[in-house]
């Protein structure tokens, strides 16, 4: 029996690509591809609903599809802690359902995010440059964003990093405390760096999307996972050991 999904955003960039893995996988069918001029009750037919839209469009996709009994995997970015602290308490009415946000379907990301909150709390200098196409609409992106709150809450201790004159616009915007820096430019896919300062050494960790087919195992391990899930879950991270002797599951 294969899960019934319906892709909302597939006329777009990312959602073309999903749905796309989506028809090639043997244990989900794609049932319903919606763009910006369809109706939401389309999405009704599937048994779980993926949101590849936009910041501004995104949140009415999430609470008509839940408000309707539909679990949804959500990749599109730019939901604040606040937005999502918003799903986590509609979703106490609903516990049988979840909602998976995932900024960034790369494996890769993941745990380069992972190892950056390890890294934080050794280093008192911290700042992201990162990097996306063109056409992306909000900055800094929610990898970004993830990857700043996961190092703030893991140096919670040792205070807020180290970063002089955030008063000057080129200093970037600071997402908890921690600078980050958005390139949006014609020939990158994605990219980002995390870049951490101590006396006498830097420590760069540089993650870069080479093409989408790097999405693939993370999409496809969020889909899995959606059916089984419940309340809000953030990242890929949490769907995958980390652990030295782990192995990522469903993928």
């Amino acid at each position: 029996m294969t899960t019934k999904v319906a892709v909302v955003g597939a006329t777009g960039r990312m959602g073309r690509y999903i749905s796309g893995v989506i028809e090639a996988a043997t244990d989900f069918s794609l049932v319903a591809k919606l763009s910006s001029r369809s109706e939401l009750s389309e999405m009704l037919i599937a048994d779980v609903v993926v949101d590849v839209t936009a910041p501004s469009i995104s949140p009415s996709v999430v609470e008509f599809a839940t408000s309707n009994g539909k679990s949804v995997l959500v990749g599109t970015s730019g939901w604040s802690e606040d937005r999502i602290q918003g799903v986590k308490t509609a979703l106490l009415e609903t516990p049988d359902l979840g909602v998976i946000f995932i900024p960034n379907f790369s494996l890769g990301s993941a745990l380069a995010t992972s190892f950056a909150a390890a890294a934080a709390r050794y280093f008192d200098s911290i700042e992201i440059i990162e990097g996306h196409h063109a056409g992306k609409v909000d900055s800094p992106s929610g990898t970004a964003v993830r990857t700043a709150e996961l190092m703030a809450d893991a140096r919670s201790e040792r205070g807020p990093v180290a970063a002089p004159h955030v008063d000057q616009r080129a200093r970037g915007e600071q997402v908890a405390g921690i600078p980050v820096h958005s390139l949006r430019m014609t020939g990158i896919i994605a990219q980002q760096q995390v870049i951490f300062g101590g006396p006498g050494e830097v420590l760069t960790l540089d993650h870069r999307t080479m093409s989408q087919e790097s999405y693939e195992a993370g999409i496809l391990l969020g889909l899995r996972a959606l059916p089984s899930a419940r309340g809000v879950t953030v990242g890929l991270d949490q769907l995958i050991d980390l652990s030295p002797s782990g192995s990522v599951e469903n993928a």
